[in-house]
């Protein structure tokens, strides 16, 4: 099943949010080389594509799990979340219709 993996970013972390996105996009990948990633990004904390020294105010992943622990757990192992970047992560069942 897809879930979506919410993370929100904390307060004045985009020097947390740089060093660790390498280990970050790592995961994605993996993910999208087992063909279980819809899409992901970061959500910018301002209306612009690059925001700049305004950061982010969080990311968002929709991926395929075999089940809400599965999900869980990942997202539990985060980078972000280790380095302190998100202050929060919500994680819900997600069911595609379009495309």
């Amino acid at each position: 099943m897809w879930y979506v993996i919410e993370g929100y970013d904390g307060q004045d972390v985009l020097s947390k949010r740089l060093a660790a996105r390498a280990e970050h996009l790592a995961r994605l990948t993996a993910l999208r080389d087992e063909g279980r990633l819809m899409l992901a990004g970061p959500c910018p904390a301002i209306d612009a594509e690059d925001p700049g020294p305004a950061g982010f105010s969080g990311s968002l992943v929709v991926a395929e799990f075999g089940s809400l622990e599965a999900a869980r757990a990942w997202a539990d192992a985060d980078p972000y979340l280790a380095a302190g970047v998100y202050q929060r992560v919500e994680v819900r069942p997600f069911r595609r219709v379009l495309p």
